[in-house]
């Protein structure tokens, strides 16, 4: 018997707002949270400009003790996960402990825990280094504490797969169920690593934006001429996957349903990915085949969408060779534009929009997108959201390491 997976909890915290229907409402309205940096001083930087997490209260959501002793990026997944369990309405019983499962994912981890503590010894103070940082430091542990949370004690998993993490951390949890490890998995990823080194780094490597310093909201333009780099951001997702019938059974809301899961590896380069787009191209073929559909019932795409002239390039040259003449008529967006590149969160939380997309019927904008790119001529939904009722979506994701992973949505009717 085939058993069927749909969404019926989602959480998020994004640079838009703390909350998913917040975040949704402003990225339908082509706003965008990425702002100058408040965290440092990045004067010295010649990328000044970051989605940061604003208004976010961890008192809201954790005890004193626990937000002292975790990582902003776990404040950030035990938000979510909270707002995911209510939104859900679930609550675990004791006789379904072990059919519910935990995938969580990160790309960066505790960088904030490692910088503050290293700090610390450099101005010769070891004694102050918190005992906490090894556990913060095995990234893991999040994970343990999202079951401890939840009170899941079946199918457990933490992942550091980049910025392909958080899309992964939803294949994984469907493949789980639909295989019959567990009847729910509580799936999403988070990161919180806008610092002084990343952020360093970033700008040594040449990967992010540093061209509009004095207009950071203009600073992530996927697909466009004038794009010069991602914009890094934070936050985190959290969606509840669950079977049908358990869902059902339980009268649980429910707001998408997930057909199929593509992974593939560029095997190419650390950073780069491949130039003719083949292994992306085959995560989302893998995907739809899964799903068990067509290439052409696919009307709209999630795309990564980077703001990097490599990333937007490849992935338009993928889709064109997945869906041939036809990848015209699909609706593309990049919710990066507004939102900047999540890391191990993006693929969830892009995953959270895609399911709004589907419910509600809403393609949100790609908004920058002035001057288009000749390379990437598609329909990226330039500036404002559009109305359309589509029933399969797909969720792209390509992180460093050549990592893929794509994801078919379906409407639930």
């Amino acid at each position: 018997m085939t058993r069927r997976i749909v969404i019926t909890g989602m959480g998020a915290v994004t640079p838009l707002a703390v909350g998913v229907e917040e975040s949704w409402k402003k990225l339908c309205a082509g706003e965008s949270g990425i702002k100058n940096i408040t965290q440092f001083d990045a004067s010295s930087l010649k990328c000044q400009v970051a989605g940061e997490v604003r208004d976010f209260f961890a008192e809201d959501f954790l005890r004193p003790k626990k937000i002292r002793r975790a990582d902003r990026f776990v404040h950030f997944l035990l938000a979510a996960t909270k707002m995911a369990m209510e939104d859900g309405q679930l609550k675990i019983d004791p006789e379904e402990e072990y059919r519910t499962g935990i995938i969580a994912a990160t790309a960066i981890g505790s960088c904030k825990t490692f910088e503050s503590n290293h700090e610390l010894i450099v101005q010769g103070h070891m004694e102050k280094v918190t005992p906490y940082m090894v556990i913060n430091l095995s990234a893991n542990t999040a994970a343990g504490e999202m079951a401890v949370m939840c009170g899941a004690r079946g199918p457990h998993h933490f992942l550091q797969e980049a910025c392909s993490a958080g899309s992964n951390a939803i294949g994984l949890g469907f493949r789980a169920i639909k295989y019959g490890e567990a009847e729910v998995m509580i799936v999403g990823g988070s990161d919180a690593g806008i610092s002084p080194t990343l952020m360093a780094s970033l700008d040594n490597l040449g990967a992010i934006a540093t061209s509009w310093n004095d207009q950071p909201q203009r600073s992530s333009r996927p697909f466009d001429k004038k794009r010069n780099g991602f914009v890094t951001s934070e936050g985190s997702g959290i969606l509840i996957l669950e079977e049908l019938e358990h869902a059902k059974g339980r009268g649980a809301k429910i707001y998408a349903e997930i057909l199929g899961y593509g992974s593939t590896c560029d095997a190419y380069h650390a950073v780069a990915p491949l130039p003719s787009g083949e292994s992306a191209m085959k995560c989302m073929e893998l995907s739809i085949e899964e799903a068990g559909i067509k290439p052409e019932q696919i009307k709209y795409i999630n795309a990564h969408g980077t703001s990097t002239m490599a990333n937007d390039e490849t992935e338009t040259v993928a889709i064109k060779n997945l869906f041939g003449p036809r990848a015209k008529e699909i609706m593309i967006s990049a919710n990066k534009s507004m939102i900047g590149h999540m890391w191990g969160a993006a693929g969830a939380v892009e995953g959270i929009f895609t399911a709004k997309s589907l419910q509600e019927g809403i393609i949100s904008p790609t908004i920058n997108l002035d001057e288009p790119d000749p390379k990437c001529d598609l329909d990226y939904v330039p500036h404002q959201a559009r109305r359309s009722d589509i029933r399969f979506a797909l969720s792209n994701s390509f992180g460093f390491g050549g990592i893929n992973a794509s994801i078919v949505f379906k409407k639930y009717d």
